[in-house]
């Protein structure tokens, strides 16, 4: 915003706010300066937007600081979904090429230019059939909170990664091996002293791994 603009700009709030808007000639020409400084950056619709906003919910006068703060999530948000598309200049040329991304981005950040976001996926066979795996293996956390979990649940992440990427799943079906016999979704073992059942360190018995190939074809 122009330093000319702040005296309007405050004029306007005062309308809403007397309360903002200084008496003494000399704090008025320093107050005008102090906002100026902390609304370099601000365009001035924005900033009259910004205050309508807060006062439709509060009563406390405005801070500057309250319209840089919410112009700057405005920013961030605009940035972040955009993708800097390549621009229309020779890539050779660094100098044209520098100028034409910082100006796409200037546009952005104004306003000016709608962001330019990454392309949805669209969705196609195999990702519906990826969706109904993991809806199949069901889930009651967040997806941060699983992907945080990832490293302490390696089975489960395995499962996740097979059906995400359309590979094959063994823990799908039922182990065939006599001395296993896992549940479909439980992890192949194998006997040990005493009746106990040790997980096998390769992961699925590869007649299992079989089966649930077999078992994929026949589906397709």
């Amino acid at each position: 915003m122009e330093p000319e603009l702040i005296p309007q700009l405050i004029a306007e709030i005062a309308l809403a706010d007397p309360r903002v808007r200084r008496d003494d000639k000399i704090e008025r020409r320093a107050q005008a300066k102090m906002w100026a400084g902390i609304l370099a950056e601000v365009p001035y619709p924005y900033a009259v937007h910004a205050a309508q906003q807060h006062y439709a919910r509060s009563q406390f006068p405005i801070l500057p600081a309250d319209i840089a703060s919410r112009w700057q999530s405005v920013v961030r948000d605009r940035m972040a979904r955009d993708v800097d598309p390549l621009p229309a200049v020779d890539p050779d040329n660094g100098a044209a090429y520098r100028a034409a991304v910082v100006a796409h981005r200037r546009a952005v950040v104004a306003g000016q230019t709608a962001p330019v976001e990454a392309p949805q996926l669209t969705a196609s066979p195999a990702a519906a059939e990826a969706k109904a795996r993991l809806e199949r293996l069901g889930t009651y956390l967040p997806p941060h909170l699983r992907e945080g979990l990832a490293a302490h649940r390696p089975g489960r992440a395995e499962r996740e990664r097979l059906a995400t990427e359309g590979l094959t799943d063994p823990l799908d079906v039922a182990c065939p091996v006599e001395s296993c016999r896992a549940y479909v979704g439980r992890p192949c073992t194998r006997p040990g002293r005493g009746g106990a059942r040790h997980a096998l360190t390769s992961g699925s018995h590869p007649s299992r791994t079989e089966a649930a190939e077999q078992a994929a074809r026949a589906v397709v």
